[in-house]
C-alpha cells in the first residue's frame, strides 16, 4: 500500500535532495494557505549586515598626535616657561617723561625695569623713540625715561598708549653696580629679574559604560556575519552589541578630553553637583591658545599669513599638522591652488621626500608657507554627522593646527625639566589598579558568577585627561 502525502503534493525526504516533490511552490494559489504559514518561519536573511555608514568609529586622533601616560594623583600639574625678555603692553604715559607699565594694577604685572635701562617705546601708528630710564618704581609702575632724539614722548609723536621693551642698559664711566631695595622699591638701583613660571593644571574624570544582556536572549542564538571598525571580521551573536559598546567607549574616551570643559565655581549646574569637570582640547586652545574665525577660501592665504605672524610671535615650532572639517580643508585646497608649485614660499611636501604621490597615499597633503611645514588632513569628527559634522555658525568648531614634536616642561614630581608631546594623555594606574581601560563581567550569564541578576552585565571604566602643553602654539578655527 503506498503512503498517502499528508501535504497534498509536498513530500518531505528523509536527506536534503532538491526534488520536484519537495519544492515549495511560492506562486501554488491552492497552497497559498501553507506558503503563507511556512514564510514566518522561512525568512530571506541577508546574514551580511549592511556597513551603510562605513567606519563609523571616531578615535585616532590621539594616537596620530600625541601619546598616554600614567599618573596617580587626583591632579597633573606643569610648569611652562615665561618669555626671556621684557616687555609690557598698553601702557599709559602720565606725563610726557614718565610711562606706567601697569595702569591696570593687576597683581600679576610687575616692574622689573631697572634705572638706566634703555627702551624701545611705540605706539600702534607707527611712531617710536628709544629712551634712557632715569628712575623706576616697582610698587606704583612708574618708569621715568630721556629720549635719546626727542625732547620729550610728545615731541616723539607717540598717540595713545605704548609698549615698552628693554634692549639694553647704559651706564657713565667709572659707576658702580647700585644696590636695590625690594622692600622699600627704592629706585636707584637694578632690580634681579627672576624667571617665573607658568603653572597649569588639570583634572582626570572617571568615564564609564555598560552592555547589558539577559540570559533567556543568549540562548535564543542568531548568528550575523560582520567586519567591525576595530579589525576583526566573522561571526557574532549576542555579544555583537557588546561590541558595539566597546567601540562606542573607546571613541568617548577620546571624545572626552577633546571636549571637556572644568566645571564653573557658584552657580554653575555641575559645579553645585559636585563634578570637577575636565579640560579638553578645544577649551585649552580657548584659554590659552589662538583662535582664527571665519577662515574663508576668499580671504584664505591673508589670513593664513596673519596666523604665520601670530605663529612667529609664539614658540616658532617649523612642523605643525593641519586637522581639518570638510568645508576648511576645501578652503585650503583652493588656497593652495592660487600658489605655483615649486615658487618660493609656493607648495612643497617636506617629509614626504617631497613627493606629492607619498603625501596624498599617507592621508595628508603637504606644503610649506614661509618658514613652516604644515600638514594637512580631514579630521573624521569634525564630518561625522552624528558629532560635528554640519555645524555652522559661530561655535563651530573647523579644524585644529596642532605643532609636532615635543616640549620641555618642568616637572613637579622629578623636579627636572623633561620633554612631552604637546598633547598626551594621562590616565590612573598604579601597582593595584590600571585604569587607562578596565572591563570586567557581573551577573550570572556569560560566564560571570557574581550575583543573582539573570544576565551578564559587560562593565567598561577609564579614569583620563588631556595635558595640553604650550597651548599658545595651537591654533582653533571657528566659524563666523
Amino acid at each position: 500500500m503506498a503512503l498517502i502525502p499528508q501535504f497534498g503534493k509536498i513530500v518531505p525526504t528523509q536527506k536534503q535532495e532538491a526534488l520536484q516533490s519537495n519544492y515549495l511552490q511560492w506562486t501554488d494559489a491552492a497552497a497559498a494557505d501553507f506558503v503563507d504559514f511556512s514564510q514566518q518561519y522561512l525568512p530571506e536573511i541577508y546574514e551580511q549586515e549592511v556597513e551603510r555608514y562605513g567606519n563609523r568609529t571616531l578615535s585616532g586622533f590621539l594616537r596620530m598626535v600625541g601619546a598616554e601616560m600614567p599618573m596617580t594623583s587626583d591632579q597633573v600639574i606643569w610648569s611652562e616657561q615665561n618669555r626671556l625678555h621684557i616687555a609690557y603692553d598698553n601702557c599709559t604715559t602720565p606725563t610726557n617723561l614718565t610711562i606706567n607699565v601697569n595702569p591696570t594694577a593687576a597683581a600679576d604685572i610687575f616692574n622689573v625695569i631697572s634705572p638706566r635701562a634703555t627702551v624701545v617705546v611705540m605706539d600702534d601708528f607707527g611712531a617710536e623713540v628709544k629712551c634712557l630710564v632715569t628712575d623706576s618704581n616697582t610698587g606704583t609702575g612708574i618708569i621715568t625715561v630721556a629720549p635719546y632724539t626727542a625732547a620729550n614722548l610728545t615731541a616723539a609723536g607717540l598717540v595713545g598708549n605704548v609698549k615698552v621693551f628693554v634692549y639694553g642698559s647704559e651706564f657713565r664711566k667709572g659707576s658702580t653696580t647700585p644696590n636695590y631695595d625690594a622692600a622699600t622699591s627704592t629706585t636707584d638701583g637694578l632690580v634681579s629679574v627672576d624667571p617665573v613660571l607658568q603653572q597649569y593644571s588639570n583634572l582626570p574624570i572617571i568615564i564609564r559604560s555598560k552592555y547589558t544582556v539577559n540570559g533567556s536572549d543568549t540562548a535564543q542564538i542568531g548568528w550575523v556575519e560582520v567586519a567591525t571598525e576595530d579589525g576583526t571580521s566573522g561571526y557574532l551573536w549576542y555579544l555583537k552589541a557588546e561590541s558595539e559598546t566597546r567601540l562606542r567607549f573607546e571613541d568617548y574616551l577620546e571624545m572626552s578630553v577633546v571636549e571637556g570643559e572644568l566645571a564653573a565655581a557658584g552657580s554653575a549646574a555641575a559645579g553645585v553637583a559636585g563634578t570637577k569637570g575636565t579640560q579638553g582640547l578645544f577649551a585649552a586652545i580657548q584659554e590659552r591658545g589662538n583662535v582664527q574665525t571665519g577662515f574663508t577660501a576668499a580671504t584664505g592665504l591673508g589670513d593664513f599669513d596673519d596666523i604665520l605672524r601670530n605663529l612667529d610671535t609664539q614658540g616658532a615650532i617649523e612642523e605643525n599638522m593641519l586637522f581639518l572639517n570638510r568645508d576648511t580643508s576645501l578652503d585650503f585646497d583652493d588656497m593652495l591652488s592660487l600658489i605655483s608649485t615649486g615658487a618660493e614660499g609656493g607648495t612643497a611636501f617636506g617629509l614626504f621626500e617631497n613627493s606629492e604621490d607619498m603625501a596624498l597615499n599617507l592621508g595628508f597633503s603637504g606644503f610649506r608657507r614661509g618658514s613652516y611645514d604644515f600638514y594637512k588632513t580631514d579630521w573624521k569628527y569634525l564630518n561625522d554627522a552624528s558629532t560635528r559634522g554640519g555645524q555652522t555658525g559661530p561655535a563651530s568648531i573647523e579644524g585644529v593646527l596642532i605643532p609636532a614634536g615635543t616640549s620641555t616642561v618642568y616637572d613637579q614630581i622629578l623636579g627636572t625639566n623633561i620633554r612631552r608631546p604637546f598633547l598626551h594623555v594621562r590616565y590612573r594606574a598604579s601597582q593595584a589598579d590600571d585604569r587607562r581601560m578596565k572591563s570586567w563581567l557581573t551577573g550570572s550569564v556569560g560566564g560571570a558568577f557574581t550575583s543573582d541578576l539573570d544576565a551578564m552585565e559587560v562593565n567598561f571604566l577609564s579614569e583620563r585627561c588631556l595635558v595640553v602643553q604650550g597651548a599658545n602654539n595651537f591654533v582653533l578655527f571657528q566659524g563666523a
